[in-house]
């Protein structure tokens, strides 16, 4: 058995943050965070207006980035020396 962690999100190679998800947890959670924004797009557009579903959306991405913290790689760790 590995002792290394399986990560959900992968660090990019280049630049910070997360790549496209290696597993299907990272997948499941794409997923779930688009249907997210797409029903607030059809439920809160029409009768909230663009402000709410703006900040709506800003704490989905901040939930998305959590998650990516908690199960990803380490940002910066695929980096290349220079």
């Amino acid at each position: 058995m590995s002792t290394d962690p399986e990560y959900w999100f992968p660090a990019k190679s280049r630049g910070w943050g997360w790549g496209p998800p290696a597993v299907w947890q990272g997948r499941a959670v794409l997923a779930v965070f688009a249907v997210c924004v797409l029903a607030g797009a059809i439920e809160l557009l029409p009768t909230h207006g663009p402000f709410v579903f703006v900040g709506y959306t800003a704490f989905l991405c901040l939930v998305l980035m959590g998650i990516c913290w908690l199960k990803g790689e380490p940002p910066g760790r695929n980096r290349r020396p220079r």
